[in-house]
């Protein structure tokens, strides 16, 4: 259809110092940014999916209520896109390709006092940026291309300016330790996916109970007998669970106080549904939230591409995005993490790396794996290997985080 566009949104987590979420960096593609025009079709539909799409539809299933981080050049600096944005949800992150001339810098003075908050990525302390970084109320470093003794320089020089300081690619929790260390504000990158192993680690009981309800939540047919045999024994679990039943996501109107009467309420589905709620934070002790948010977005945006490519176990394919962080949850290598959880099979498989190449089940686990990086040319190959439309896997996503955002209210809080 002429003018359509179909719309890719992932986002990547920004930490603070307490490891709590100050921030989402949106990346995103559409169809009309590849086209080989001169680039004004694509800076249109560009403002279309912010203004559109990303900032008001989508702002709250994307965002949470959080800041957002968004990619600008210079063409689009240009066509004043940010007036139509909010300023206290909205972060300009200025492109490190962008050629650093008077006119941009000029231009960059007057959105910052339009009240907006300018971010510069990949920056390396060229003379020739000092002038935006006058302007910056954030500045990104990659650690991976400037030496430590070049960071805490670029660390000494900005943050007595009032800058927050974000160190980019943080990949394992050794750089995670140094980056707090040297003194960064902000963080982002994938250390809190990446957890210290601490082998022959003694599982509490409130834990070992968890791990039971997932081994459990795995059969096809839930066993009500054991479930609540395992709930009863958890004051934690017991409350959770009938705050769940008795919040406005279901409406009723007779309370329920009763444990049976909970589980037989919500049926086989949304007892899965809570298990996974109400277990993965218990798991993630000492772990930030995002982790724990991140594993139900994986699940569920696992089980709409599923439902929307025709797979016979959607039920399989919500435990593969579960899962697939298990490893960082539970501080073990991942063959012992699903070990734990007595998770075998295909499933288990596919997450060790082993699943088999033309199996739809392992083309949908790395669609999600290359959807979260916004690595889009392989999201198209692999969304049409699955036979699912680029569009699909967008509002899939989007269904995904809103779906955690409204149930962590109740669950993850």
């Amino acid at each position: 259809m002429e003018g359509y566009v179909d719309v890719l949104v992932a986002r990547q987590a920004i930490f603070d110092r307490r490891r709590e979420v100050y921030a989402y960096e949106l990346l995103f593609r559409s169809d009309a940014a590849r086209n080989q025009f001169d680039g004004t079709e694509a800076a249109t539909a560009t403002l279309q999916v912010l203004s559109n799409s990303l900032l008001s539809i989508g702002a709250e299933k994307l965002l949470g209520g959080k800041k957002a981080f968004v990619n600008f050049d210079h063409r689009l600096l240009s066509t004043r896109v940010h007036l139509a944005l909010p300023r206290e949800s909205l972060v300009i992150e200025i492109l490190e390709t962008v050629i650093p001339t008077a006119d941009l810098v000029a231009l960059c003075r007057s959105i910052r006092d339009d009240g907006y908050s300018l971010a510069l990525d990949d920056f390396t302390d060229g003379r020739e940026f000092a002038d935006l970084a006058r302007l910056a109320s954030v500045i990104k470093i990659d650690m991976r291309q400037s030496s430590q003794q070049e960071q805490e320089q670029m660390l000494r020089t900005y943050q007595p300016r009032g800058v927050l300081m974000l160190a980019e690619k943080v990949e394992t929790h050794a750089e995670f330790e140094w980056a707090l260390k040297a003194g960064y504000d902000l963080f982002q990158g994938y250390f809190f996916a990446r957890p210290v192993i601490v082998r022959s680690q003694h599982i509490p009981a409130v834990k070992t109970t968890c791990l039971q309800l997932l081994r459990e939540m795995q059969k096809c047919d839930l066993n009500f007998t054991n479930l609540q045999s395992l709930i009863r024994g958890d004051l934690s679990l017991t409350f959770q669970l009938l705050r769940y039943v008795n919040s406005a996501l279901f409406a009723r109107e007779d309370k329920i106080d009763s444990i049976a009467t909970a589980l037989a309420a919500l049926g086989e589905e949304n007892i899965r549904r809570w298990v996974a709620l109400a277990t993965l934070p218990t798991l993630a002790t000492n772990k930030p939230g995002e982790l724990v948010k991140l594993s139900l977005v994986r699940a569920r945006f696992c089980e709409r591409l599923a439902q929307l490519s025709h797979y016979e176990d959607s039920n399989q394919a919500f435990l593969m995005g579960l899962f697939s962080l298990i490893d960082a949850l539970v501080d073990q290598p991942i063959a012992e993490a699903l070990q734990s959880i007595q998770l075998e099979g295909k499933v288990a498989n596919i997450l060790l790396g082993h699943g088999a190449k033309q199996d739809l089940l392992t083309s949908l686990f790395e669609l999600i794996s290359a959807y979260e990086p916004g690595n889009w040319d392989e999201v198209e190959r692999l969304s049409s290997k699955c036979g699912i439309l680029p569009a699909e896997v967008g509002q899939a996503y989007l269904d995904a985080t809103s779906w955690v955002e409204q149930f962590s209210q109740i669950a993850i809080a």
